[in-house]
Protein backbone atom coordinates (compact mmCIF):
# COMPACT_ATOMS: atom_id res chain seq x y z
CA UNK A 1 0.00 0.00 0.00
CA UNK A 2 0.99 3.50 -0.66
CA UNK A 3 2.01 5.90 2.21
CA UNK A 4 -1.31 7.92 2.98
CA UNK A 5 0.55 10.99 4.44
CA UNK A 6 2.03 11.93 1.25
CA UNK A 7 1.15 15.79 0.42
CA UNK A 8 0.75 17.23 -3.07
CA UNK A 9 2.90 19.56 -1.59
CA UNK A 10 5.50 17.41 -1.43
CA UNK A 11 6.01 17.43 -5.03
CA UNK A 12 6.67 21.20 -5.96
CA UNK A 13 10.13 22.66 -6.95
CA UNK A 14 10.94 25.83 -8.25
CA UNK A 15 10.74 26.25 -11.68
CA UNK A 16 11.85 30.04 -14.09
CA UNK A 17 9.27 30.24 -16.18
CA UNK A 18 12.30 30.97 -19.17
CA UNK A 19 12.62 26.83 -18.94
CA UNK A 20 9.80 26.30 -20.18
CA UNK A 21 9.79 25.35 -23.52
CA UNK A 22 7.96 26.93 -26.05
CA UNK A 23 9.59 26.02 -29.25
CA UNK A 24 10.79 21.96 -30.17
CA UNK A 25 14.50 21.38 -30.77
CA UNK A 26 15.28 20.41 -34.63
CA UNK A 27 16.47 17.61 -35.05
CA UNK A 28 14.36 15.80 -32.68
CA UNK A 29 16.91 13.36 -31.52
CA UNK A 30 19.26 16.50 -30.10
CA UNK A 31 17.32 17.35 -27.36
CA UNK A 32 19.32 17.08 -24.37
CA UNK A 33 19.57 13.95 -22.30
CA UNK A 34 19.99 13.61 -18.21
CA UNK A 35 20.78 10.14 -17.09
CA UNK A 36 20.36 8.65 -13.87
CA UNK A 37 22.23 5.59 -13.31
CA UNK A 38 20.76 2.67 -11.83
CA UNK A 39 23.64 2.97 -8.93
CA UNK A 40 22.28 7.18 -8.66
CA UNK A 41 25.14 8.27 -11.29
CA UNK A 42 24.31 11.25 -13.05
CA UNK A 43 25.25 12.04 -16.87
CA UNK A 44 24.34 14.26 -19.44
CA UNK A 45 24.23 12.95 -22.93
CA UNK A 46 21.59 13.73 -26.29
CA UNK A 47 18.80 11.65 -27.15
CA UNK A 48 20.41 10.37 -29.65
CA UNK A 49 22.88 8.50 -27.63
CA UNK A 50 19.86 6.11 -25.82
CA UNK A 51 21.29 3.51 -27.30
CA UNK A 52 23.99 4.01 -25.56
CA UNK A 53 22.66 3.41 -21.68
CA UNK A 54 20.77 0.36 -22.71
CA UNK A 55 21.75 -3.29 -23.24
CA UNK A 56 21.50 -6.10 -25.52
CA UNK A 57 18.00 -7.36 -24.67
CA UNK A 58 16.38 -4.68 -23.34
CA UNK A 59 13.00 -4.15 -24.99
CA UNK A 60 11.65 -0.31 -25.72
CA UNK A 61 7.83 0.21 -25.13
CA UNK A 62 6.34 3.40 -26.95
CA UNK A 63 3.12 4.89 -27.37
CA UNK A 64 1.56 5.35 -30.91
CA UNK A 65 -1.35 7.45 -30.22
CA UNK A 66 -2.12 10.07 -32.62
CA UNK A 67 -2.86 13.59 -31.70
CA UNK A 68 -6.14 15.11 -33.25
CA UNK A 69 -7.10 18.06 -34.17
CA UNK A 70 -9.72 18.28 -31.03
CA UNK A 71 -9.02 22.30 -30.60
CA UNK A 72 -12.37 23.26 -32.57
CA UNK A 73 -13.08 27.55 -32.32
CA UNK A 74 -16.56 28.46 -32.49
CA UNK A 75 -19.59 31.26 -32.75
CA UNK A 76 -22.70 31.90 -31.24
CA UNK A 77 -25.60 33.41 -32.61
CA UNK A 78 -24.56 36.22 -30.78
CA UNK A 79 -21.44 36.34 -31.75
CA UNK A 80 -19.70 35.32 -28.95
CA UNK A 81 -16.71 32.84 -28.94
CA UNK A 82 -16.38 30.21 -27.97
CA UNK A 83 -13.79 27.34 -27.77
CA UNK A 84 -14.74 23.42 -27.61
CA UNK A 85 -12.06 20.74 -27.36
CA UNK A 86 -13.54 17.85 -27.75
CA UNK A 87 -12.30 14.79 -25.65
CA UNK A 88 -13.36 11.39 -26.77
CA UNK A 89 -16.57 9.16 -28.04
CA UNK A 90 -19.30 9.62 -25.60
CA UNK A 91 -22.79 6.80 -26.30
CA UNK A 92 -24.00 5.08 -29.10
CA UNK A 93 -23.68 7.82 -31.38
CA UNK A 94 -20.06 7.79 -32.77
CA UNK A 95 -20.61 11.15 -33.57
CA UNK A 96 -21.04 12.28 -30.26
CA UNK A 97 -18.21 13.54 -28.12
CA UNK A 98 -17.60 14.39 -24.77
CA UNK A 99 -15.99 18.07 -24.80
CA UNK A 100 -14.68 20.95 -22.75
CA UNK A 101 -16.23 24.78 -23.28
CA UNK A 102 -14.56 27.98 -22.66
CA UNK A 103 -16.32 30.25 -21.79
CA UNK A 104 -18.81 27.52 -20.60
CA UNK A 105 -21.63 29.52 -18.16
CA UNK A 106 -23.98 31.26 -20.91
CA UNK A 107 -24.27 28.20 -23.17
CA UNK A 108 -27.42 26.54 -23.62
CA UNK A 109 -28.35 22.62 -24.18
CA UNK A 110 -30.05 22.66 -27.91
CA UNK A 111 -27.53 25.51 -29.37
CA UNK A 112 -25.83 24.93 -32.61
CA UNK A 113 -22.31 26.46 -32.73
CA UNK A 114 -21.05 28.02 -35.86
CA UNK A 115 -17.12 26.67 -36.24
CA UNK A 116 -14.86 26.99 -39.33
CA UNK A 117 -14.84 25.60 -42.57
CA UNK A 118 -18.71 25.19 -42.65
CA UNK A 119 -18.92 22.28 -39.71
CA UNK A 120 -21.21 23.01 -36.58
CA UNK A 121 -21.72 21.48 -33.26
CA UNK A 122 -24.82 20.78 -31.50
CA UNK A 123 -24.76 20.85 -27.98
CA UNK A 124 -26.43 18.03 -27.12
CA UNK A 125 -26.34 18.22 -22.84
CA UNK A 126 -23.86 19.32 -20.11
CA UNK A 127 -22.48 17.26 -17.02
CA UNK A 128 -23.29 18.91 -14.27
CA UNK A 129 -20.36 16.75 -12.16
CA UNK A 130 -17.37 18.17 -14.34
CA UNK A 131 -18.77 20.71 -16.29
CA UNK A 132 -18.20 18.98 -19.81
CA UNK A 133 -20.44 18.84 -22.42
CA UNK A 134 -22.15 16.10 -25.04
CA UNK A 135 -20.99 17.29 -28.45
CA UNK A 136 -22.45 16.78 -32.09
CA UNK A 137 -20.14 17.22 -34.92
CA UNK A 138 -22.14 17.87 -38.15
CA UNK A 139 -21.74 19.65 -41.54
CA UNK A 140 -23.83 22.62 -41.98
CA UNK A 141 -26.69 23.04 -44.73
CA UNK A 142 -23.95 24.02 -47.33
CA UNK A 143 -20.89 21.11 -47.25
CA UNK A 144 -22.93 18.16 -48.89
CA UNK A 145 -19.33 16.94 -49.35
CA UNK A 146 -19.49 16.62 -45.46
CA UNK A 147 -22.54 15.61 -45.12
CA UNK A 148 -21.13 11.59 -44.33
CA UNK A 149 -17.83 12.87 -42.72
CA UNK A 150 -17.28 11.07 -38.87
CA UNK A 151 -16.12 13.37 -36.38
CA UNK A 152 -12.32 12.65 -37.20
CA UNK A 153 -13.11 14.00 -40.65
CA UNK A 154 -14.85 16.75 -39.38
CA UNK A 155 -12.55 18.20 -36.74
CA UNK A 156 -8.63 17.90 -39.88
CA UNK A 157 -11.53 20.33 -41.47
CA UNK A 158 -12.28 22.35 -38.57
CA UNK A 159 -9.84 21.52 -35.73
CA UNK A 160 -6.35 22.54 -34.58
CA UNK A 161 -3.68 21.13 -32.90
CA UNK A 162 -4.40 21.48 -29.21
CA UNK A 163 -1.16 22.89 -27.69
CA UNK A 164 -0.68 22.63 -24.41
CA UNK A 165 -1.85 25.48 -22.30
CA UNK A 166 1.96 26.58 -21.36
CA UNK A 167 3.49 27.30 -24.86
CA UNK A 168 1.65 30.66 -25.25
CA UNK A 169 1.52 31.00 -28.34
CA UNK A 170 -0.99 29.64 -30.84
CA UNK A 171 -0.48 26.29 -32.84
CA UNK A 172 1.45 26.77 -36.07
CA UNK A 173 1.65 24.09 -39.47
CA UNK A 174 5.12 23.15 -38.08
CA UNK A 175 3.21 21.84 -35.02
CA UNK A 176 0.61 20.17 -36.46
CA UNK A 177 3.90 17.77 -37.82
CA UNK A 178 6.41 18.17 -34.45
CA UNK A 179 3.41 17.71 -31.71
CA UNK A 180 3.22 13.94 -33.30
CA UNK A 181 5.32 11.37 -32.72
CA UNK A 182 6.98 9.95 -35.98
CA UNK A 183 5.38 6.54 -35.56
CA UNK A 184 2.19 7.99 -34.44
CA UNK A 185 -0.80 5.36 -35.80
CA UNK A 186 -4.00 5.26 -33.84
CA UNK A 187 -6.04 8.68 -34.06
CA UNK A 188 -7.67 9.37 -30.45
CA UNK A 189 -5.12 11.76 -27.97
CA UNK A 190 -5.30 15.34 -27.35
CA UNK A 191 -1.93 15.61 -26.04
CA UNK A 192 1.41 13.85 -27.27
CA UNK A 193 2.86 11.85 -25.58
CA UNK A 194 5.63 13.81 -25.23
CA UNK A 195 8.98 11.69 -24.04
CA UNK A 196 8.10 10.08 -27.80
CA UNK A 197 8.15 13.44 -29.71
CA UNK A 198 12.61 12.86 -29.25
CA UNK A 199 12.56 9.54 -31.21
CA UNK A 200 13.80 9.60 -34.47
CA UNK A 201 14.06 6.83 -37.63
CA UNK A 202 17.95 7.16 -37.17
CA UNK A 203 17.78 6.65 -32.77
CA UNK A 204 15.30 3.07 -34.34
CA UNK A 205 18.31 1.75 -36.54
CA UNK A 206 20.83 2.35 -33.52
CA UNK A 207 18.71 0.45 -31.20
CA UNK A 208 18.26 -2.23 -33.66
CA UNK A 209 22.12 -2.45 -34.47
CA UNK A 210 22.20 -2.97 -30.74
CA UNK A 211 19.78 -5.90 -30.32
CA UNK A 212 17.34 -4.12 -28.34
CA UNK A 213 13.76 -4.33 -29.52
CA UNK A 214 10.83 -2.19 -29.63
CA UNK A 215 7.26 -3.18 -29.22
CA UNK A 216 3.98 -0.77 -29.25
CA UNK A 217 1.19 0.02 -26.95
CA UNK A 218 -1.57 3.01 -27.32
CA UNK A 219 -3.04 4.73 -24.55
CA UNK A 220 -5.33 8.12 -25.88
CA UNK A 221 -3.78 10.91 -23.60
CA UNK A 222 -7.13 12.64 -22.46
CA UNK A 223 -8.48 15.28 -20.58
CA UNK A 224 -6.50 14.40 -16.92
CA UNK A 225 -2.81 15.89 -18.71
CA UNK A 226 -4.12 18.98 -18.69
CA UNK A 227 -5.90 19.12 -15.29
CA UNK A 228 -3.60 19.93 -12.00
CA UNK A 229 -3.66 17.97 -8.84
CA UNK A 230 -6.25 20.16 -6.52
CA UNK A 231 -6.30 17.72 -3.77
CA UNK A 232 -3.99 18.10 -0.58
CA UNK A 233 -3.40 14.19 0.05
CA UNK A 234 -1.96 12.58 -3.12
CA UNK A 235 -4.30 9.61 -2.33
CA UNK A 236 -7.70 11.75 -2.87
CA UNK A 237 -6.66 12.64 -6.25
CA UNK A 238 -8.93 11.44 -9.00
CA UNK A 239 -7.31 10.17 -12.37
CA UNK A 240 -9.01 10.42 -15.39
CA UNK A 241 -9.78 7.25 -17.51
CA UNK A 242 -7.46 6.72 -21.05
CA UNK A 243 -8.03 4.31 -23.33
CA UNK A 244 -5.62 1.91 -23.99
CA UNK A 245 -5.05 -1.06 -26.66
CA UNK A 246 -2.19 -4.16 -26.13
CA UNK A 247 -1.82 -6.44 -28.80
CA UNK A 248 -0.62 -9.94 -28.59
CA UNK A 249 2.65 -9.05 -30.51
CA UNK A 250 3.52 -6.57 -27.48
CA UNK A 251 2.63 -8.60 -24.78
CA UNK A 252 4.77 -11.47 -26.82
CA UNK A 253 7.95 -9.24 -26.92
CA UNK A 254 7.58 -8.28 -22.51
CA UNK A 255 7.31 -12.15 -21.89
CA UNK A 256 10.45 -12.65 -24.70
CA UNK A 257 12.30 -10.05 -23.38
CA UNK A 258 11.59 -11.18 -19.83
CA UNK A 259 12.70 -14.62 -20.47
CA UNK A 260 16.35 -13.57 -21.93
CA UNK A 261 16.70 -11.63 -18.88
CA UNK A 262 16.08 -8.11 -20.87
CA UNK A 263 14.69 -4.80 -19.08
CA UNK A 264 11.33 -3.27 -20.14
CA UNK A 265 11.91 0.41 -20.45
CA UNK A 266 8.53 2.52 -21.79
CA UNK A 267 9.46 5.50 -23.85
CA UNK A 268 6.74 8.27 -21.66
CA UNK A 269 4.55 8.27 -18.60
CA UNK A 270 1.63 7.38 -20.84
CA UNK A 271 3.77 3.92 -22.05
CA UNK A 272 4.37 3.20 -18.42
CA UNK A 273 0.41 3.47 -17.36
CA UNK A 274 -0.25 0.97 -20.16
CA UNK A 275 2.08 -1.21 -19.20
CA UNK A 276 1.34 -1.33 -15.44
CA UNK A 277 -2.35 -1.06 -15.97
CA UNK A 278 -2.05 -4.47 -18.16
CA UNK A 279 0.75 -6.19 -15.70
CA UNK A 280 0.43 -10.09 -15.02
CA UNK A 281 2.26 -12.05 -12.63
CA UNK A 282 3.63 -14.98 -14.12
CA UNK A 283 5.67 -17.61 -11.94
CA UNK A 284 8.37 -18.21 -14.50
CA UNK A 285 9.74 -14.58 -14.25
CA UNK A 286 10.90 -12.31 -11.21
CA UNK A 287 8.88 -9.59 -13.34
CA UNK A 288 5.44 -9.10 -14.55
CA UNK A 289 4.57 -9.24 -17.89
CA UNK A 290 1.63 -7.78 -19.25
CA UNK A 291 -1.46 -8.80 -20.99
CA UNK A 292 -3.01 -8.76 -24.01
CA UNK A 293 -6.41 -6.46 -24.37
CA UNK A 294 -8.02 -3.22 -24.81
CA UNK A 295 -10.19 -0.86 -22.61
CA UNK A 296 -10.06 2.41 -20.11
CA UNK A 297 -7.38 2.97 -17.10
CA UNK A 298 -7.13 5.37 -14.18
CA UNK A 299 -4.08 3.95 -12.75
CA UNK A 300 -2.27 6.36 -10.33
CA UNK A 301 1.56 5.53 -9.97
CA UNK A 302 2.98 7.05 -7.01
CA UNK A 303 5.46 5.86 -4.71
CA UNK A 304 4.19 3.28 -3.33
CA UNK A 305 1.91 2.24 -6.30
CA UNK A 306 4.64 0.48 -8.61
CA UNK A 307 6.05 -0.10 -10.57
CA UNK A 308 5.95 -3.70 -11.55
CA UNK A 309 6.54 -3.96 -15.09
CA UNK A 310 8.35 -1.39 -16.23
CA UNK A 311 12.42 -1.51 -15.20
CA UNK A 312 13.38 1.98 -16.29
CA UNK A 313 11.47 4.95 -17.85
CA UNK A 314 12.52 7.53 -20.99
CA UNK A 315 10.41 11.07 -20.30
CA UNK A 316 10.40 14.42 -20.18
CA UNK A 317 10.26 16.79 -17.33
CA UNK A 318 7.12 17.63 -16.26
CA UNK A 319 4.26 20.21 -14.30
CA UNK A 320 5.46 20.53 -10.21
CA UNK A 321 3.05 18.60 -8.33
CA UNK A 322 1.55 16.93 -11.04
CA UNK A 323 1.10 13.02 -10.77
CA UNK A 324 3.33 12.60 -14.13
CA UNK A 325 6.12 13.70 -11.53
CA UNK A 326 4.58 11.58 -8.84
CA UNK A 327 4.85 8.66 -11.26
CA UNK A 328 8.59 9.30 -11.94
CA UNK A 329 8.71 9.50 -7.74
CA UNK A 330 6.99 5.93 -8.22
CA UNK A 331 10.80 4.63 -9.59
CA UNK A 332 13.47 6.23 -7.46
CA UNK A 333 11.42 8.26 -4.66
CA UNK A 334 10.51 11.74 -4.33
CA UNK A 335 13.78 13.02 -2.95
CA UNK A 336 16.08 11.75 -5.44
CA UNK A 337 13.15 13.03 -8.40
CA UNK A 338 13.24 16.37 -7.00
CA UNK A 339 17.06 16.32 -6.68
CA UNK A 340 17.58 15.75 -9.94
CA UNK A 341 14.94 18.50 -11.40
CA UNK A 342 17.06 20.64 -9.13
CA UNK A 343 20.03 19.41 -10.86
CA UNK A 344 18.02 19.89 -14.75
CA UNK A 345 17.60 23.68 -13.69
CA UNK A 346 20.38 24.24 -13.14
CA UNK A 347 21.74 22.47 -15.91
CA UNK A 348 19.31 24.67 -17.89
CA UNK A 349 17.23 21.75 -19.10
CA UNK A 350 14.43 22.63 -21.11
CA UNK A 351 11.04 21.02 -19.84
CA UNK A 352 7.90 20.21 -20.70
CA UNK A 353 6.27 19.23 -23.95
CA UNK A 354 8.94 20.47 -26.52
CA UNK A 355 11.62 20.23 -23.82
CA UNK A 356 14.71 17.90 -23.30
CA UNK A 357 14.55 14.37 -21.50
CA UNK A 358 15.62 11.83 -18.38
CA UNK A 359 16.37 8.51 -18.49
CA UNK A 360 15.99 6.27 -15.49
CA UNK A 361 18.41 3.41 -16.97
CA UNK A 362 17.82 -0.11 -15.61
Amino acid sequence: MGDPALRTADFDFDLPPERIAQEPVTPRDAARLLVRSAGGDVAHARVRDLHEYLEVGDLVVVNDTRVIPARVRALRTTGGRVELLLLEPRGQDPQTWCAMARPAKKLREGEVLACDAGVEALLVRRDPEDGTWLVRLRASADRNDLASALVLELLDAAGSIPLPPYIEREATDEDAERYQTIYARAPGAIAAPTAGLHLTERMFDDLQRVSIDVARVTLHVGAGTFLPVTADRVEDHRMHSERYEVSGATADAVRACRARGGRVVPVGTTSARVLEACAELDPAFERAVVRAGSGSTDIFLRPGHGPRVCDGLFTNFHLPKSTLVMLVAAFIGTEEVLSLYRTAVEERYRFYSYGDAMLLAP
